[in-house]
This record gives C-alpha cells, structure tokens and sequence, in this order.
C-alpha cells in the first residue's frame, strides 16, 4: 500500500459479523469497504461452484491470488473483510501465502471477529448464525468447522474483539483499538476517527 493509506482487516469465522462491522466501519470513516467474498464471486463466480470444480486446494490458491491483487489496485484507506478460511490454509496454498498470513495477523490494524472467545459459545452461535444463511452447510459440517477453526482463530497475534452483542458496539471497539494503534507521530498509517 502506498504511505498515508491505512488498511483495516478483519478476520473470523463465518457469521462472525465481518461484512456487517466492516461496512459500518467504513461508513463511519469515509472509507472503501471490500468484501474479499464478494470481490472474489465478482471475478470468478460463485465459492461453492468453484470449490464443487476444481477443489478447496485451487479455491485457497484464487482466493489468496484476489487478497495480493488490493494491494496493487490503488485502493486507498479501506476496510476489507476476509473470508473465513483464509487464515486457516495449507501453507502450501500459495508461495505467498506464508508472508501473507504473517503480515496479515501482524499488523495493527488486523482484528478477529469471533462471537465468543469461549468454545462452546463460540460454537453454538457460529453455527446458528451460518444455519441462517443461504449457502450453510449441514449443522454437523458447520460445527466441524468451527471446532477446528477456533483455535486456529483465538492463537492468532491480533487483537479479538467478541461480537455477541449489538454491532454498534463492536464498531466503537474497533475504532478505539484503532484509535490506540495510529502512530504517534510520523508514521504513514493514520485515520481521522471522530
């Protein structure tokens, strides 16, 4: 990214509330928001289609290839969400995919969504919230899913904000944690957050 911009990247399972904390936060600032879902159906149609075709190993592959084309579209400050699994792939997915992961996870304006940093919890509402939507999986695939992504998700380095409660409270959080990570004084990365 080009000094000056700042990107926001927000992480998690499924239903966690990325998309929707995502476009709040980037209308509260005046940002872009990208959906890497959405960007991703955009330029090669649908996740489940492509999956069905050609595999979750070439799906991870696309999908890491659709994260590195942001950076050289010149998109400014943004808010981008991520999709859910993408913390969560085979190192071998992409050569890239290590470095990636690595500056993704690290960088301070990174956080992870989750509905609950305890396990069953966590569990319970991220099945109930995937149940709700037009492509879930069965309830026992769900589950599966959410049982070997959680730990992955809660050892992460960034910053996990819990999303069990109105999404205008999830947003003022993330603001301030954001407020808290802006340099002092010289650094590139800075928002006006009011």
């Amino acid at each position: 990214m080009k000094p000056g911009n700042t990107s926001i990247t927000l992480i998690g399972p499924g239903g966690s509330g990325k998309s929707t904390v995502g476009a709040l936060i980037a209308e509260r600032l005046g940002i872009a928001f990208v959906d890497l879902d959405v960007l991703f159906v955009s330029r090669t149609g649908d996740i489940s289609t492509y999956i069905n075709r050609f595999g979750y190993h070439a799906y991870a592959q696309k999908n890491i290839e659709t994260y590195r084309s942001l950076s050289g579209e010149g998109c400014g400050s943004r808010v981008a969400t991520l999709s859910s699994g993408f913390m969560t792939y085979p190192h071998d997915a992409h050569p890239e995919y290590a470095s990636l992961r690595r500056d993704v996870e690290h960088s301070p304006t990174t956080f992870v969504l989750i509905p609950s940093l305890d396990r069953e919890r966590c569990i319970a509402e991220t099945v109930q919230r995937q149940l709700a939507r037009p492509f879930a999986r069965d309830p026992a695939r769900e589950e599966a899913v959410i049982r070997e992504r959680f730990p992955i998700y809660v050892a992460l380095a960034a910053p996990k904000i819990e999303t069990m409660r109105p999404p205008s409270a999830v947003v003022d959080e993330l603001l301030l944690s954001i407020r808290r990570a802006q340099p002092t004084s010289g650094g590139g990365q800075t928002i006006s957050i009011s």
